[in-house]
């Protein structure tokens, strides 16, 4: 099991330049966990996608339809107090917080194209090439 990022959820589900690596790390572990909000900064991003008229609403839906099934039931509630301490130790959002800190709860690699994210938590998050590319 991974925790993936929002963006690696998009990656996989909306066509972009990181898409072949995003079906790599798919490939090498389809079991992808996320906390509660990815669902809301998922439709925040492909509200843009549709205003850059880079999708169509129909597509969009699509894809918000496909990455629900790879996420599944696995979705997860963070504790407020850990969030709010990586936030204040590392300068992330509390966005981002909630990623790591539910790879942390899980004991996961939080899989990301953050280069903030890979800085802030070193033991915990891993670059999306690194892992598409790693050996099973």
């Amino acid at each position: 099991m991974i925790v993936a990022d929002v963006n690696l959820i998009a990656y996989l589900t909306i066509q972009s330049e990181h898409s072949a690596l995003a079906e790599a790390a798919y490939a090498r572990d389809a079991a992808w966990a996320a906390p509660l909000l990815w669902s809301s900064e998922f439709r925040n991003t492909l509200v843009a996608c549709v205003r850059d008229c880079a999708v169509t609403v129909e597509s969009a839906l699509l894809s918000l339809r496909l990455a629900e099934e790879i996420i599944g039931e696995r979705e997860f509630a963070v504790a407020s107090e850990n969030v709010l301490r990586l936030a204040r130790e590392t300068q992330c959002s509390a966005y981002d917080c909630e990623y790591a800190a539910l790879a942390a709860d899980l004991d996961v690699p939080l899989v990301t194209t953050d280069e903030q994210v890979l800085r802030a938590f070193p033991k915990t998050a891993v670059s999306l090439g690194r892992f598409a590319r790693k050996r099973k």
